[in-house]
């Protein structure tokens, strides 16, 4: 009989239950996710978790849980991506005949192949797919990381989510508004060879060129970032730039879809300029965590002389 009665209100009061888990739900999240915000990593250096993965079993199976938790973030990061490209077909054709205005409309360019109009719709969307999916694909980087930082390299890299998301935009409108006028004109003039572009080397060259100005456009805040973890001091950004403005040349004449110095210039100069505002960033940074180490230094003591 107690067992009936049991069962009976575990039924009655079922539904009151659901409801109060579903309105609780989000409060309850909301406190795990400022619980992991707070929480301090463990203690262990990344030389000796190598050091110790060959001969230590737990250690072993822990780097592999890494692994693991890597490729789901991969996964996850990558099933966005191609929701956010499929959503991008209804877009495309509007984006092609945006993209295509500084050559005067996409009547002015050639399918040559029998494939080729599909190949540029199909690589319009993905770049539109990618600046869409961006903030996510760097939410799941930052999930990854997060479990080592500490607090507050934790809330620094949240907050530098958005923030990346409008650097990469602001590296593909960059590229659109201010190359592109500079870059189209002297490759259209350069002979007095008649132009007929091609969609696909049109389109090739446009987007590949918005999405790696996008990325390089990261470099400021990916800096600051591991300044701010002790990674990178500013001192050898200044003493390496001779070094740096070679890496690149490099990275330019690999980005550039032509073998001209014109636009091989035009990507070095915003690159070079970036690099130098990381400098500065990184004194910044730099000097943050010596003030925090310093009044860490000092409460330690007063701690101790207390």
């Amino acid at each position: 009989m107690r067992n009936f009665f049991l069962g009976m209100w575990w039924v009655i009061f079922l539904p009151f239950r659901l409801v109060f888990n579903l309105l609780t739900f989000p409060i309850r999240k909301l406190i795990q996710f400022r619980k992991f915000l707070n929480t301090e990593p463990e203690d262990n250096p990344i030389l000796e978790i190598f050091t110790t993965v060959v001969s230590d079993k737990d250690t072993r199976n822990g780097f592999w849980e890494h692994v693991e938790a890597l490729r789901m973030h991969i996964l996850r990061a990558v099933i966005v991506l191609s929701i956010a490209v499929i959503a991008s077909f209804w877009v495309a054709q509007q984006v092609m005949e945006f993209l295509a205005i500084p050559v005067g409309g996409l009547e002015k360019l050639q399918a040559i192949q029998v494939t080729e109009e599909i190949g540029v719709f199909m690589r319009v969307s993905m770049t539109v797919g990618i600046a869409a999916a961006f903030p996510w694909i760097a939410l799941e980087a930052w999930l990854f990381a997060a479990p080592g930082l500490k607090p507050r390299e934790k809330k620094m890299g949240l907050i530098g989510i958005p923030l990346a998301t409008l650097l990469f935009l602001t590296g593909m409108t960059f590229t659109y508004y201010v190359l592109l006028p500079a870059a189209l004109p002297f490759l259209g003039s350069f002979t007095k060879i008649s132009q007929f572009w091609a969609a696909r080397e049109y389109f090739s060259f446009i987007t590949g060129l918005m999405v790696w100005i996008g990325v390089f456009f990261e470099f400021p805040l990916v800096i600051y970032v591991l300044t701010s973890m002790g990674l990178i001091q500013p001192k050898f950004l200044a003493e390496q730039w001779r070094l740096a403005v070679v890496i690149i040349a490099i990275l330019a004449a690999a980005v550039t879809p032509t073998v001209d110095p014109v636009n091989m210039g035009l990507v070095m100069v915003p690159m070079i300029l970036l690099y130098f505002v990381s400098i500065g960033l990184s004194y910044i940074a730099y000097a943050g965590r010596e003030q925090r180490r310093a009044a860490q230094e000092a409460d330690a003591d007063g701690e101790s002389a207390g």
